[in-house]
């Protein structure tokens, strides 16, 4: 099924397409980029279930508008890897993201191209649906009556640089008048692994939630060891009952592949997240940014406890490449 209205949303540049991955299956993603970039070499991933492509030029090349480019993708992702996708078709990155948002699985859904359609499109959508705009953000717009993208448009930009910032203010009065300054980087998801942990049921305990971060971290990180790897970046993602997600990114402190290092980092995210009675359905974790680890510089603590974790870890590295994966895991995760 699609809903796209040739008329006016012909023009859409970009699409945002969904990949509707069950839980375990993250791996499938560079394999999906792939299968987009036979379309158009203007592919960015978006780990752990989406992309963005530039289709300006895929239009000329196939002669097909954005919902039949869609519908190409959408049987050959069905086709090949058994996966459905919701797509979004817009202007620009921001709106495609905005559209697939709203869009049941086997929907292209698209935004008119013209200035009314943008603005019809965004002026009752609530403010949290804006990319960028977190939670807090969104609190203190609604308290000061702020509640949807038409109000925030029309707005004078002082009141709300003075709510939000200079900066954050003007981007903010941009976005909700559909100005996007934003483009398709193209880029790989083939640089990350992740590690992802379903639950048998919808899981409300938070000590089963970091029994699983450990459980991932300790995955990549004797996976990147295995490979002479590290990783610049860790993200975290959390599944929830009702079908949403929550993806935070930490930048490390330097590239490492140290499973202690990458468990402290999960946990972290995981608490700022401040999750009370969450029922969280899989959580998963993804290396970003892989480099060879030989080019990787570490940090002296001087820290008697580090150098033993460490040498404990190649101890249990030698272990595991003997007698196999599970020969050694955390007293936790035994238990």
């Amino acid at each position: 099924m699609n809903t796209f209205d040739d008329a006016h949303g012909g023009g859409a540049s970009t699409l945002y397409v969904r990949f509707l991955l069950a839980p375990m299956y993250e791996a499938l993603l560079p394999q999906l980029v792939d299968l987009l970039g036979e379309f158009t070499p203007q592919v960015e991933a978006l780990p752990p279930d989406a992309a963005l492509m530039d289709v300006r030029g895929a239009r000329r090349y196939f002669g097909r508008n954005p919902v039949e480019l869609a519908a190409l993708i959408r049987v050959r992702a069905l086709a090949l890897y058994g996966v459905e996708c919701a797509i979004g078709a817009g202007p620009g990155p921001m709106l495609a993201r905005m559209a697939a948002r709203g869009a049941a699985p086997g929907v292209t859904r698209a935004v008119p191209e013209d200035p009314e359609g943008v603005r019809t499109f965004l002026a009752e959508r609530p403010v949290g649906e804006l990319p960028g705009i977190g939670r807090a953000t969104a609190r203190t717009l609604c308290e000061y009556g702020l509640d949807s993208l038409g109000k925030v448009a029309a707005a004078p930009l002082s009141t709300l640089q003075r709510l939000v910032g200079a900066r954050a203010g003007r981007e903010l009065r941009e976005k909700a008048r559909g100005i996007d300054r934003t483009r398709v980087v193209p880029n790989s998801a083939a640089r990350s692994i992740a590690a992802e942990r379903p639950f048998p049921r919808d899981e409300l305990d938070p000590f089963r939630h970091r029994r699983a971060l450990l459980s991932g971290a300790e995955e990549l990180g004797v996976r990147m060891r295995g490979e002479d790897q590290v990783c610049r970046a860790l993200t975290l993602t959390v599944r929830y009952a009702d079908r949403s997600t929550t993806v935070r990114t930490r930048t490390l402190p330097e590239p490492t592949a140290h499973s202690t290092a990458l468990t402290t980092a999960a946990y972290r995210m995981y608490e700022a997240l401040g999750l009370q009675r969450a029922r969280v359905r899989a959580i998963g974790l993804r290396a970003e940014g892989l480099g060879p680890a030989e080019r990787a510089a570490h940090q002296l603590t001087f820290d008697p406890a580090d150098e033993k974790a460490r040498r404990i870890e190649e101890v249990a590295d030698r272990a595991r490449e003997k007698f196999g994966p599970g020969a050694i895991v955390p007293g936790t995760l035994a238990a």
